[in-house]
């Protein structure tokens, strides 16, 4: 969601501010905004669109050099994205400037208190009504920390807020509820941020911010406190990537480099699993074999890509660990009452680890004293730190909205925890989890061949771009892979399209089909006999009724060829695992169709990379 820059030190703050407002691009954002504190003075400037609407409002009008100052990409939720709606928002007396990410669910009866009190908001926003809040609270004595903490004692939602005020000009606060918020440490200067790639081109070291916590940054040092004003409790950590991981490498967009990227991810998300003793060991996960052993149902819970993740984890769950399995959508989860137990794991798979709908389930999964257990790419972030275990899966940074190697990652992960959970019930022996890593050791490799045979692949997108729908069919874990091909292309194509359970075709879908409508069927392993001779029928049902069919299939597959208009080859692996390389694809596709239509694959248009409200 929306990209968050303080900073305060010996540098120029717009520079540093406008440099990582940059590199939070990714995000996905409508306006943009900066406030800078020189001379006793606030300025601000802010612009709807990209940012280099604002960097052409700079330029006109350069604001005064200061040494402090704040940044802020919008996705808007109150209020149209426009100049007017754009962050920062300012008080009255024009002293105090605030950004914000998330919703501030009471904002109505806040402004309308505001508003009688004699205060004029110019915005349709529910931040700005903070700024006022902050005004009537510094005047009332105790300096800027002491009124953002009685500030967010009446506010009700999720949010991060960051402030700066004339009165206080060496020093930014931030304040952190159920949205994202760190610190990079710097020497003479320290950033704050919603991410850390907006700071790692000055650091790599980090502070966690907690759970309603308030944080005072200034050049020499920083301070963090909860809201009741107590001494709290942080976790230092050090960034083990840098800022050349963050920038695209010769790449013209951030999704090509992280699909070229992938067999590097999920080979750094298996190494070092298999100890010494051949077993499989998942140290981060924090959980012990005895209360595993207890647990009698699993339950995913995620959005998105890392729903479609979770679908396949239940394949493998079920078939290596021989316990019952659920995937829901996290927004749908806490509202329908679901039956939990200290015997049930909850699993949530988050990229980001921001993601409120998951976070809100997994409270609501603690309430009922289930067991927790996150997968997540991000360091530091909420997701982890409020479930019992985590298995972290190192993908380095993603920065296009679209997921990709995170999404294979999140496959690889859910691989790791079905195994380990065999191995402690015992439903697998060693040596059977051994030789079952081993084939997962060897994916990177089959990854990298998909992507070596793509152009024919591109070619086909190219050709495809004047069309106005295509379908996705799969079965058993090629009906996730069907659906996260279609999401693909609608998140970045804008276009019509669907995947269905390939079994469901004479259920309805059937009646979609017509002449010349592209269909991408994702074949099963010959070794899954039944399997594949029903999704061969179900080609040649669609074929005779006028479908262009691309079928994915594994190398060697002739008893597809007659049906398949177009043939994509990838390295037979087995059933289980066939996600890995069939995704790839219909990735690259997604992404071609898309830049042949002229789209932006990095920042599709209304989409945010990290969701955080519900």
């Amino acid at each position: 969601m929306c990209g968050i820059v303080g900073y305060v030190g010996g540098r120029p703050a717009l520079d540093v501010v406008v440099e990582g407002l940059a590199r939070l691009e990714y995000r996905g954002y409508d306006s943009a905004g900066v406030a800078v504190l020189a001379d006793g003075k606030l300025a601000t400037a802010k612009r709807a669109g990209k940012l280099v609407n604002l960097r052409g409002a700079l330029e006109e009008e350069p604001p005064p050099e200061g040494t402090l100052g704040m940044g802020h990409t919008r996705w808007a939720t109150h209020g149209a994205p426009n100049d007017r709606n754009a962050h920062p928002h300012v008080d009255c007396t024009g002293s105090v400037a605030v950004i914000h990410n998330g919703i501030i669910e009471n904002f109505a009866e806040l402004r309308a208190e505001l508003e009688e009190g004699g205060h004029r908001l110019l915005s349709d926003t529910d931040t700005e009504a903070v700024a006022h809040l902050l005004e009537d609270e510094v005047k009332a004595g105790g300096g800027l920390v002491e009124a953002m903490r009685r500030v967010c004692g009446r506010l009700e939602g999720a949010f991060t807020l960051v402030a700066v005020h004339t009165g206080d000009p060496d020093l930014v606060v931030g304040a952190r509820r159920n949205s994202p918020l760190v610190v990079g440490v710097g020497e003479g200067e320290n950033f704050l941020a919603s991410d850390v790639a907006a700071f790692i081109a000055h650091t790599r070291d980090a502070i966690e911010l907690g759970q309603d916590q308030i944080v005072e940054l200034r050049a020499d040092g920083v301070t963090v406190t909860d809201f009741e004003g107590r001494p709290a409790d942080v976790k230092e950590y050090h960034v083990d990537w840098d800022v050349s991981a963050a920038e695209k490498g010769g790449f013209d967009y951030f999704m090509l480099k992280e699909i070229a990227e992938q067999p590097r991810a999920v080979a750094d998300t298996l190494l070092g699993r298999i100890g010494t003793d051949g077993r499989l060991h998942l140290d981060e996960m924090r959980i012990p074999d005895r209360e595993l052993r207890e647990v009698d149902k699993i339950i995913i819970v995620a959005c998105g890509t890392s729903y479609h993740a979770g679908l396949i984890a239940k394949y493998a769950i079920e078939h290596w660990a021989g316990l019952p399995c659920e995937v829901e959508l996290a927004s749908e989860f806490r509202y329908r009452d679901p039956i939990l137990s200290p015997t049930t794991l909850v699993i949530a798979i988050s990229q980001s680890g921001e993601t409120m709908d998951a976070l809100m389930a997994v409270r609501h999964a603690r309430e009922q004293k289930a067991k927790l257990l996150g997968i997540c790419n991000v360091n530091g972030s909420t997701l982890p730190r409020e479930c019992d275990g985590v298995l972290y899966t190192h993908a380095g940074p993603e920065i296009a909205v679209a997921s990709t190697k995170a999404f294979l990652t999140q496959l690889v992960a859910v691989y790791l925890i079905a195994l380990y959970i065999a191995q402690v019930r015992g439903t697998k022996w060693g040596d059977e989890v051994f030789a079952m890593v081993q084939l997962l050791e060897r994916m990177p490799e089959k990854v990298e061949k998909v992507l070596e045979t793509m152009e024919p692949v591109r070619e086909l997108a190219r050709s495809l771009s004047n069309e106005r729908c295509v379908l996705f069919l799969g079965r058993h874990v090629g009906f996730p892979v069907a659906l996260e091909g279609a999401l693909k292309l609608k998140e970045l194509a804008y276009m019509h399209a669907e995947g269905f359970a390939a079994g469901e075709l004479k259920h309805g879908p059937i009646a979609l089909i017509e002449e010349g409508l592209p269909v991408v069927v994702v074949v099963p392993p010959r070794a899954r006999e039944v399997l594949h001779d029903k999704i061969v029928s179900n080609i040649q049902e669609i074929r005779a009724r006028g479908a262009r069919t691309i079928v994915i299939a594994e190398d060697g597959d002739e008893s597809v060829e007659p049906y398949a208009d177009t043939l994509i080859a990838v390295p037979a692996v087995p059933t289980l695992l066939q996600p890995l390389v069939t995704t790839v694809p219909l990735q690259v596709f997604a992404c071609e169709l898309a830049t042949a239509k002229g789209h932006d694959v990095d920042q599709p248009r209304n989409l945010a990379k990290s969701v955080t409200v519900e």
